[in-house]
């Protein structure tokens, strides 16, 4: 059966053309169903639009408080059964309603070989650091920031000449095809997590 993809976006939306273009191919095992952004106009939700995906868009400022919010936003992408929801480049904390909801079900990337550098400025980070060897992580969100069981990782080097920019270029590229495959296995083969540990067969 085909694993039913809920992404949330909050800007152009690339990582969200990545799983896109995956799933044209049946054989990948997965299908975008609904996308959700957290304002409107973004370049994420139009891609999306443009193949007659289902949308919605849930900004933060018309709730009274973020519980609100998060409750609003755990039925919406509710309604649309998903296996899986890829939080890409979405600029919001989701909150406990939406966790407990979806636990073990919401997957995340950080650009930095998790533990290292958590937070937003994880390839500034790294340079600051000097360290020779940075990449992503694709993980399994639950209430830390960037502390969840990891499900997959990619290595980018880190070359003399790099800026935040260059760096963080490379590895969103090295991103979109570590978070392809790996959602294509989960869909295919299912995936377990026991502690900190989840494997795919």
């Amino acid at each position: 059966m085909t694993a039913r993809l809920v992404v949330l976006v909050s800007g152009s939306g690339t990582t969200l053309q990545a799983l896109l273009d995956a799933s044209a191919d049946p054989a990948w095992g997965a299908s975008v169903v609904a996308v959700g952004a957290d304002r409107a106009g973004t370049l994420g939700e139009k891609r999306a639009r443009d193949l007659d995906i289902p949308t919605f868009v849930l900004p933060l400022a018309d709730f009274e408080d973020r519980l609100d919010w998060d409750a609003a936003l755990t039925e919406l992408v509710a309604a649309h059964d998903p296996t899986l929801i890829v939080l890409a480049g979405f600029m919001k904390l989701v909150g406990s309603a939406f966790l407990e909801r979806f636990e073990g079900r919401t997957l995340n990337t950080h650009p930095a070989l998790s533990p290292s550098f958590p937070g937003m400025h994880g390839p500034r980070e790294a340079l600051a650091y000097g360290v020779k060897v940075t990449g992503c992580t694709l993980f399994v969100v639950d209430q830390g920031i960037d502390t969840g069981a990891i499900v997959a990782q990619a290595a980018v080097p880190v070359l003399d000449d790099d800026t935040e920019d260059t760096l963080h270029e490379r590895i969103k590229t090295a991103e979109r095809a570590m978070l392809v495959d790996a959602i294509g296995r989960m869909a295919r083969e299912g995936f377990s997590t026991n502690g900190r540990k989840v494997t795919i067969p």
